[in-house]
């Protein structure tokens, strides 16, 4: 269900029952919504069985995000930018890539073509990679290797940079370096 409808039933329903709310309609979906992101954060684990090997994380965490996208709970390319705001900067030879990612959300990362340094500059969230689960706080910073493709939930509004060597300036163009369409692509 939609905001909107969810929010016109919940309207019928108070009045239709005479109820009186401790709290509102945005109060009560940012709690349904914010459920849903703890439950999330869990749920992929089962999709990868004990002692995975590189191949069962791949499949697994395609499955994760086929499932995201199926749910109808995915934001479209539009929306994405304006929850999750990218920043661009240039320097020799690099490109930085500075993005917001707002508290309780979960997201699946591209699959990066080439290792590269990041930075969580603000916040806390839970990383699952391959490697396993990790929790980090900012300040962190770390090395993304080429193959990566992560499943991250954020704790709190968390600003996460990567730099990238490059000398092309065009965003397009760089995505298509740097981000590989499927695992065999890297």
């Amino acid at each position: 269900m939609i905001k909107e409808d969810a929010r016109k039933q919940f309207d019928e329903m108070t009045e239709q029952l005479g109820i009186v709310h401790t709290f509102s309609f945005d109060e009560a979906w940012d709690y349904v919504e914010y459920k849903k992101g703890q439950s999330l954060i869990h749920q992929p684990v089962s999709f990868f069985p004990s002692n995975y090997t590189k191949e069962q994380f791949q499949e697994g965490i395609m499955k994760v995000e086929k499932m995201m996208i199926e749910s109808n709970q995915t934001l479209k390319n539009n929306d994405l930018e304006k929850v999750n705001p990218l920043k661009h900067s240039f320097a020799d030879g690099c490109y930085i890539r500075e993005i917001f990612n707002p508290k309780n959300i979960f997201l699946v990362t591209k699959i990066h073509k080439v290792s590269h340094p990041y930075f969580l500059l603000k916040g806390e969230m839970t990383i699952m990679s391959e490697d396993g689960e990790k929790r980090i706080k900012a300040p962190h910073h770390g090395i993304t290797h080429a193959g990566t493709k992560r499943i991250i939930y954020t704790h709190e509004d968390c600003i996460f940079v990567t730099v990238h060597v490059t000398d092309e300036t065009d965003i397009e163009k760089i995505e298509e370096e740097v981000i590989a369409k499927d695992f065999k692509g890297v």
